[in-house]
């Protein structure tokens, strides 16, 4: 009976674990899948002639605001 308490105590912990590593594995994924997406609009909006350099800061500025950082972006140019 100690032996199942332990294993079961010992599995809760380890799913706990889990779900604390991944929380920021999941934010870091999306920070750079926005960021990549935020790099493609401000590509796109260089297709039309913006003259926007694509710089690391930028492509996040607007991958975590979306258009309006795409806008953003467009009038610090």
């Amino acid at each position: 009976m100690e032996i199942i308490a332990a294993f079961a105590v010992g599995l809760i912990a380890l799913c706990l674990i889990g779900k604390i590593i991944s929380l920021p594995m999941k934010l870091l994924w999306k920070m750079i899948t926005n960021s990549l997406m935020g790099a493609v609009m401000l590509w796109a909006v260089n297709l039309f002639g913006a003259g926007v350099d694509i710089t690391f800061i930028k492509a996040l500025i607007a991958g975590v605001l979306g258009v309006p950082g795409v806008i953003i972006v467009l009038l610090m140019n």
